[in-house]
């Protein structure tokens, strides 16, 4: 893959399919949504600013504005709002994140909605044509409502959610508002104390955002490969929502109408989910689609309960099954998280991809997906995307050394030594790739200074031989010798080194010949992979890897579903050891290269290893008496 490709994406001009950048005048809509979870349609004329916004938005909600920002996605929207597009949900948030999970949620009466906001019941917040399903299955509800046939409430899960039906009575989507997500101002269960936009039960995932994120997994799951069900991001008026007011204004009759923001998703029937069956029976193309698909957005949460069965046989028998995947809602983490694959384990996951399946992830362009999603949902975070980035090259370059699904999700998975999180062998990638990155700067920076100091030494017809022995040698001496400088976070700097071992490597490369100096870059890079997972190997004593606030991952590694484990054991104690958002974009397209340099000996020591394990342990077992 050429990594170069990806420097007209980042380079800030997103432009479209037609050509034209993303530039908007004129009148549009946008859907405005406090960090109490309140939502307000606002028409946009091409005088209005942040501040005529905030405004509109005080009078018609009864909401302080003061020492608020108005924000889309990464962006803080000031005096312009050219880049803001039609139906773009907007949200204002306090500058200073301290609040009471007591703060009342002033919702608009109906009277207000009536006169200030002229929406309808249920609005899709993207125009693609992606979203053809869900306008049929909007208009059936939006029917069914006009005849009195109203949503119930779903009574698992942590957070809000609501089946809406159709005219026949049957379940037809479930709408999950972003404001009753777990710890979000108004969820109905009791897990609230943040606004949105604080960190969640992912620190990675944001209050309010999962929404998108279920609507991301749905538009990249090209040709419905996975068989993700459809799903939109809405804004929906409805009085079965909740409102956390702190009083006693919960009572149905006392309910008023309110907007929110959500996702809605077709509703799958299904004769039960992954966990209540053995996976035996499961076939194998749905395991490794469903594990395809996890792997690109890094899902930190698929676990069985969120992994749909239903039967395709006509005789009622158990027989021939599908998979049907949901609950997306904890992918795309902003750093590079721990993930939760529980198909890890299972015999499907070990079987070779075929030769549809490499087709399928040959053809998986990250870059293309990054700049899809900046169109579809131009609310996500770049951090996101550059997560989407990484997880996408190491599937497609590990399917084409020839790992197997469970190989891939092992590399990219934590493991856990007495009660310290260890970064995974993704993240030990990852972590040399920036140090990679961060040398290499270093390195040039010393030789653009001590350039007058050694030029008189270079011979003037070996002057381009003895320059490369020259970088080769300081690159090689400062990656052994000296920690990482600047303010990276690099937990390999933490390990307690051994220093025999790293002293023989040191005096081996001051000591070697001339003629080798020129390629000691190349060797070391080749080795750093290697030398990670040795490291990774060693028991490194207690302060290695420890992290203020660490936590055992406890729920996550039972393997059980999140309906069933109380809020407190779904904290993840997992460590952010890889972040991507804090590079310019040069870097980024540098450090792409460099960790696509890092994955082939990286992939090659695990092939080796797995190897060795595999006959340690036959050897074993034809020893036993």
């Amino acid at each position: 893959m050429a990594i170069a490709a990806c420097k007209g994406i980042f380079n800030g001009e997103c432009r479209g399919n037609n050509g034209m950048e993303r530039k908007h005048s004129g009148r549009r809509r946008v859907f405005v949504q406090t960090e109490t979870g309140c939502v307000l349609g606002i028409e946009l004329d091409r005088s209005d600013n942040a501040h005529t916004v905030k405004r509109k938005l005080q009078i018609a909600l009864h909401v302080p504005t003061e020492e608020r920002s108005l924000t889309y996605g990464d962006a803080v929207l000031k005096n312009d709002l050219s880049t803001v597009r039609n139906d773009s949900p907007l949200l204002l948030q306090r500058n200073f994140m301290h609040r009471s999970s007591s703060t009342p949620c002033l919702s608009p009466t109906g009277k207000d909605i009536q006169q200030r906001d002229q929406s309808g019941p249920i609005e899709i917040l993207v125009s693609s044509n992606h979203f053809s399903r869900t306008k049929r299955l909007v208009k059936e509800i939006v029917e069914a409502m006009k005849i009195g046939i109203d949503p119930v409430p779903v009574c698992g899960g942590l957070g809000g959610a609501y089946y809406f039906r159709n005219c026949q009575g049957e379940n037809c989507v479930i709408v999950k508002p972003t404001d009753e997500e777990p710890y979000a101002p108004n969820n109905p269960k009791g897990f609230v104390g943040k606004a949105l936009g604080q960190p969640g039960l992912k620190r990675s995932v944001r209050v309010g955002e999962t929404g998108f994120r279920e609507v991301a997994a749905y538009l990249l799951d090209y040709d419905n490969f996975a068989n993700v069900p459809s799903t939109a991001l809405v804004k929906v008026t409805h009085s079965i929502f909740n409102v956390n007011d702190g009083v006693n204004g919960n009572k149905q009759q006392e309910r008023k109408e309110v907007s929110k923001i959500a996702s809605l998703q077709e509703f799958i029937p299904h004769d039960f989910d992954a966990s209540d069956h053995g996976t035996s029976s499961f076939p194998v193309a749905s395991v490794h689609r469903i594990g395809i698909l996890d792997i690109r957005i890094l899902n930190t949460d698929r676990h069985a309960g969120n992994l749909l069965v239903r039967k395709i046989d006509a005789d009622g028998g158990l027989g021939q099954v599908e998979l049907v995947p949901i609950d997306h809602g904890l992918c795309l983490p902003e750093n590079l998280e721990d993930p939760y694959f529980e198909w890890i384990h299972w015999p499907q996951a070990s079987i070779p991809f075929t030769e549809d399946e490499l087709e399928y992830i040959s053809n998986l362009d990250p870059f293309r997906d990054s700049e899809m999603l900046r169109m579809e949902l131009p609310m996500i975070r770049e951090a996101c995307l550059r997560v989407l980035v990484v997880c996408t090259i190491f599937l497609k370059e590990a399917a084409n050394f020839g790992l197997c699904l469970a190989e891939i999700g092992e590399m990219m998975s934590r493991e856990i030594r007495g009660k310290e999180e260890e970064p995974s062998e993704l993240e030990f990638i990852c972590i040399e790739a920036r140090r990679l990155l961060e040398e290499k700067s270093i390195l040039f920076d010393n030789v653009k200074a001590g350039e007058n100091e050694f030029q008189f030494e270079i011979d003037c017809e070996e002057e381009e031989a003895d320059l490369t022995s020259n970088v080769g040698r300081k690159l090689a001496t400062q990656a052994y010798c000296r920690p990482l400088g600047g303010n990276i976070r690099n937990p390999l700097s933490k390990l307690d080194e051994n220093v025999e071992e790293w002293a023989e490597d040191e005096e081996n490369m001051m000591h070697s010949r001339p003629g080798e100096n020129a390629s000691a870059v190349q060797d070391w890079i080749s080795s750093v992979p290697r030398l990670s997972m040795s490291m990774k190997n060693v028991s490194t004593g207690e302060k290695s890897w420890r992290h203020e606030g660490a936590m055992q991952k406890s729920g996550y590694l039972a393997g059980t579903s999140s309906g069933n484990r109380s809020v407190n054991e779904q904290l993840p104690g997992s460590t952010s050891f890889v972040k991507l958002a804090d590079m310019s974009e040069d870097e980024w397209v540098h450090y792409l290269e460099n960790f696509q340099k890092l994955l082939y000996p990286a992939f090659s020591n695990r092939k080796s290893g797995s190897m060795g394990q595999r006959q340690r342990q036959r050897l074993g077992t034809s020893c036993q008496f």
